[in-house]
């Protein structure tokens, strides 16, 4: 068996179509632009590449994109108050205040003073508790995705088993707070998890988020499974160069599983067109204008 390929590049592109056209509606009814204010603070060279393509792709969306750069000393008042402007700026549907943060800020704090329903990241403890309840909210983006594909592939997941490797409040959690939602009997998983390999062979999704190159091996793979790996690790490669890989030995597990997402091209280019998704969202919400479950 050779696993078919999930292409989150192609998936990610028509999603960002489909924005492109709602940002259009949207301005025709609100008669502004829909709006994602970005808060960089340092020099943290990812970061700034990061920050420069969320700011790209906006524009490209046809959104509005205000961006804060602040230096790395900014003290951790100054930066709060940025936060609160940007809460009471009508022109703002959405506000990313992008991680890590220098040490000296509380980053928790932070994201505590976002209004929750500016909060496209997902990470407010207000939209946490939405997602665990079933209320509407905004869901983290990279766990969002990973459903978006994980439906696109298999259609209806009820009754599925799934594990999910990772227990981090912006991956491993939300996924699992998904897949629930979507009537899967989840597994919670990690690093310290007794006999992980034969919990990863009874399931028919494997969410792997926990960060360690190439740590899931083929063998553990049920064969059949649907295979969503979410870590992007810098590995050693062929002359000196390096190389990404996932959280999966991608070659291992390709020969046993259905489908599984490459690294890069899978979960990667999801990342930011869901974030454009959830500002888009945010800003029908916020004008009041009704936009249909399912739309995007």
């Amino acid at each position: 068996m050779t696993a078919a390929v999930i292409d989150g590049k192609a998936f990610a592109a028509n999603l960002r179509g489909e924005v492109g056209k709602l940002a259009a509606a949207f301005e025709q009814q609100a008669g502004r632009k829909a709006g994602l204010a970005v808060v960089l603070v340092g020099e943290d060279p990812a970061s700034q590449v990061y920050v420069r393509s969320k700011g790209k792709s906006t524009l490209e969306a046809g959104m509005a994109s205000f961006e804060h750069k602040l230096p790395a000393d900014t003290a951790e008042a100054d930066l709060l108050a940025v936060v609160e402007r940007l809460n009471a700026d009508p022109a703002v549907d959405g506000i990313l205040v992008q991680l890590p943060l220098p040490g000296h800020i509380d980053e928790q704090k932070v994201i505590a003073t976002i209004n929750p329903d500016k909060d496209v990241d997902g990470f407010h403890v207000t939209n946490a508790g939405r997602l665990a309840v079933g209320q509407p909210g905004f869901v983290p983006c990279t766990p969002l995705g990973c459903l978006m594909l994980l439906k696109d592939r298999l259609g209806d997941l009820s009754g599925l088993d799934a594990v999910v490797i990772g227990r981090s409040n912006i991956v491993g959690k939300p996924m699992a707070q998904l897949l629930i939602a979507e009537s899967c009997t989840v597994t919670v998983a990690h690093s310290r998890t007794r006999n992980l390999p034969d919990v990863v062979k009874r399931a028919d999704i494997v969410v792997a988020a926990v960060g360690r190159p190439e740590m899931v091996k083929g063998e553990w793979i049920k064969p059949g499974a649907t295979v969503i790996d979410v870590g992007i690790n810098r590995v050693a490669g062929a002359e000196g160069k390096t190389r990404l890989v996932g959280d999966v030995d991608y070659a291992g597990a390709a020969a046993v599983a259905g489908a599984i997402t490459p690294v890069p091209g899978g979960v990667g280019p999801m990342t930011i067109a869901v974030l454009l998704r959830n500002a888009l969202v945010a800003a029908y919400r916020n004008a009041g204008i009704p936009l249909a479950d399912g739309t995007i």
